[in-house]
């Protein structure tokens, strides 16, 4: 009777332990889709957001990214390598033409070309009101890498695929 008490609280303490485990050491695919909802957050905006909030929400976006990142949109002059602070000053300015915005992702596809590279294909949805009143609403499949610069994933590469024309 004994034993089998014994046995049932190493049970029961292995499975605390490897839940717990899982739970506060999520695997490196979690932490890649973590950045993509942080990006998610910071790029969102609310009306009547004040600028101390938009400040902090920019400061997060360029804290995503690695020193350098690639950008290749066809159709826009967006394409080319920017800093994190030419990121963020791209963010800043993009923002301010919105008066509510919000960025999705969907469909996430991680997979490791090598150990700290990681490839995302996703649909990125775009949706707001611009400062004139202007709907928007842009659907988007992309293309990112993430590099794993010192113990964090950032943002290194982002393309824009061509689905359908017009």
């Amino acid at each position: 009777m004994v034993k089998s008490k014994h046995l049932i609280l190493a049970f029961l303490i292995v499975i605390v332990g490897l839940s717990a485990a899982f739970l506060f050491f999520p695997s490196e695919e979690k932490k890649v889709q973590k950045r993509f909802a942080l990006l998610s957050e910071h790029v969102s905006k609310k009306p009547g957001e004040n600028t101390f909030t938009m400040a902090n929400k920019v400061k997060g976006i360029g804290a995503l990214f690695a020193e350098n990142c690639n950008f290749t949109v066809s159709d826009y002059s967006l394409s080319g390598n920017y800093t994190r602070e030419e990121i963020s000053g791209i963010a800043f300015r993009g923002r301010g033409h919105f008066s509510s915005l919000r960025l999705k992702f969907y469909d996430s596809k991680v997979s490791f070309l090598e150990r700290d590279l990681a490839r995302v294909n996703l649909t990125a949805r775009l949706t707001g009101k611009s400062v004139y009143g202007e709907q928007v609403d842009e659907t988007r499949e992309l293309i990112c890498h993430l590099k794993n610069i010192e113990k964090k994933w950032l943002f290194s590469s982002f393309e824009v695929i061509e689905v359908l024309k017009r």
